[in-house]
């Protein structure tokens, strides 16, 4: 995978998080008057209807003493979605930027200190608490799950937790929303890193090349695994070369040229389909 088809998976995710809390926006914009059991027994429904439309809701089409909160826990879970998803481009952040890695960065600022111990280190502090405030907001998301089941379908138990959890869950939302925008106007890519890594202990990432190669020249994909995978694992037990240890291995060179190894380990072979993605994202 490549960095732009990485931010096109990441692209996708948040437009379909996006439309997610839309819809969700939309299904919890319902509000209710209908008396202490929803029968409208001491009420004209029209004050219902007057008094929805003025706040920009529909009147519910059917409620007790309170509207279910099926609503409210769907509109939880898609806040909860967002934060997940923002969990899981910074957890990617923070294992891209691992000092054995390091192909990806957060900005750093001119005098910012990084760790307090190894002052080498540059911390990705911002996406670790963004990993932080998704478990805040995923767990709020639980307890407007809890908060369906309701004695007689009508007891307010639901409230006290709602007047946290809304507020809570919306405001760190729309601060890691703010964060990540912020984190990742100013991500640092290693290119050169990228590449570095690619070609790691002669371009091992390249095995599964070899061995769909062996099998076309008739080999059984049994044999052809063990071929391949010897050669894989010297080469990354002994901080060798994979592509030497080909042209080296006579179960490997009796059936493919050195042309054939070297057209292989190409890596024109893994991108001659990505156009097709960025078509997708009109890029």
């Amino acid at each position: 995978m490549t960095f732009a088809v990485k931010m096109c998976s990441w692209i996708d995710i948040l437009s379909r998080q996006r439309e997610n809390f839309a819809h969700a926006l939309e299904q919890i914009r319902v509000g209710q008057i209908s008396g202490p059991v929803g029968t409208y027994s001491n009420i004209s429904p029209e004050v219902e209807k007057v008094t929805c439309k003025h706040l920009g809701l529909k009147p519910a089409k059917i409620s007790t003493q309170i509207i279910a909160r099926d609503y409210h826990a769907y509109f939880m879970q898609s806040l909860a979605l967002i934060a997940s998803v923002l969990e899981q481009f910074a957890t990617e952040i923070r294992h891209l930027q691992r000092t054995e890695v390091l192909e990806l960065e957060e900005g750093f600022g001119k005098g910012q200190k990084g760790s307090s111990a190894m002052p080498h280190k540059k911390n990705p502090v911002l996406s670790e608490n963004l990993c932080g405030l998704a478990r805040v907001v995923r767990a709020n998301s639980i307890v407007a799950l809890e908060n369906i089941p309701l004695w007689h379908e009508r007891d307010i138990s639901h409230s006290s937790a709602e007047r946290i959890i809304f507020p809570d869950s919306l405001t760190l939302v729309d601060f890691m929303l703010n964060r990540f925008n912020g984190l990742m106007e100013n991500i640092v890519v290693h290119k050169d890193n990228m590449l570095k890594n690619t070609n790691k202990f002669g371009g091992i990432v390249f095995s599964q090349k070899v061995l769909l190669s062996l099998v076309a020249k008739g080999l059984s994909r049994e044999d052809a695994y063990v071929i391949v995978q010897r050669n894989a694992l010297d080469a990354f037990q002994n901080h060798g070369d994979f592509k030497k240890n080909l042209l080296n291995d006579k179960d490997v060179t009796s059936l493919l040229s050195s042309e054939e190894i070297e057209k292989i380990f190409d890596k024109q072979g893994f991108l001659q389909n990505v156009h097709t993605i960025y078509e997708k994202f009109e890029i």
